[in-house]
């Protein structure tokens, strides 16, 4: 009885760490975008394409051992590709029409969007608590990054960009949900990253960015984006959607900026105040409402 608990409980814990991966590899994504001397579309395009070509291999020698991928379940992960190539697009061009800090802030309001998703298309019940945690949870991520968004409010172009890569980034979620119940991750991402790769290719076309002629420091970039923010990342929150609702997972990706706040004192010599410390201490606690809402509701429908 003591065996089966315990390993119970590692099951249990295995998604939420394979979640704290993709946090911290998603995190590192807006250092590749500074480093990477290249459009944002480009960049985008790059991380997709390489880290499919890069996991070719893998979804083959899957496909010979298990043939999951058919005509029922493909489209899930095409309409996820298209998600993330729009979320992609618009958020890295909202950086050329607006500030960092307000296309971060606008673009972390998915949660709002998948929870309002969820509660229409799935019909989840989301607690009071849930949606205290979720408040606390923005509220916190706008002190850490949304600074300038408070102050100097405006509502422009850039700004509109990046509140549609909120939306596009919820839908996102909501098809890997729902994709991820008869597909793996591997063979999800690979498909996500065909469908992306196609859509940031025709973006960047229409948009004349040139896909060629960087500098090798550039390079590095792209492929250090594919391999940490798409592959590892990507790979670890769909392994983890896979195994808590989107509603949870969601929510908790806003520890993001936490990271990428942290990740900026070596890695951009940018030192968060006082103000941000606060912030990410106040998501904090409001991630940690979002996660026991789930687990209390788990033990509600499993009551007698």
């Amino acid at each position: 009885m003591t065996i089966a608990t315990s390993s119970t409980r590692n099951t249990a814990i295995i998604p939420y760490l394979a979640l704290l991966t993709g946090i911290l590899a998603l995190s590192l994504s807006a250092m590749f975008v500074r480093w990477a001397d290249a459009p944002g579309p480009v960049t985008g395009f790059y991380r997709m394409f390489l880290s499919t070509l890069i996991l070719t291999p893998f979804f083959l020698l899957r496909c010979i051992r298990s043939r999951t991928v058919n005509k029922a379940n493909i489209i899930y992960p095409i309409l996820g590709g298209i998600f993330t190539s729009c979320d992609l697009a618009l958020w890295n061009s909202s950086l050329a029409y607006t500030t960092a800090a307000n296309a971060t802030l606008l673009g972390n309001t998915a949660p709002l969007w998948v929870a309002i998703g969820a509660w229409f298309i799935f019909h989840e019940r989301l607690p009071k608590d849930f949606w205290l945690g979720l408040i606390l949870a923005l509220v916190g991520a706008a002190l850490i990054m949304g600074g300038d968004f408070l102050t100097h409010p405006r509502l422009g172009i850039g700004d509109l960009m990046a509140s549609g890569t909120g939306v596009f980034y919820a839908l996102y979620f909501l098809s890997t949900q729902r994709g991820r119940q008869h597909l793996d991750p591997l063979s999800y991402i690979w498909l996500v990253g065909i469908s992306g790769s196609l859509g940031l290719l025709v973006i960047n076309l229409i948009m004349g960015n040139p896909l060629t002629g960087y500098s090798g420091q550039t390079w590095l970039a792209f492929f250090g984006t594919a391999l940490v923010s798409q592959i590892i990342g990507y790979i670890s929150v769909s392994y983890a959607l896979g195994h808590l609702p989107a509603s949870i997972v969601a929510p908790t990706m806003v520890g993001q900026p936490i990271t990428t706040t942290i990740l900026a004192i070596p890695l951009l010599k940018e030192v968060p105040n006082l103000v941000q410390m606060m912030g990410g201490f106040i998501a904090l606690m409001g991630i940690y409402l979002v996660n026991q809402s789930h687990y209390r509701g788990k033990k509600d429908i499993h009551a007698p």
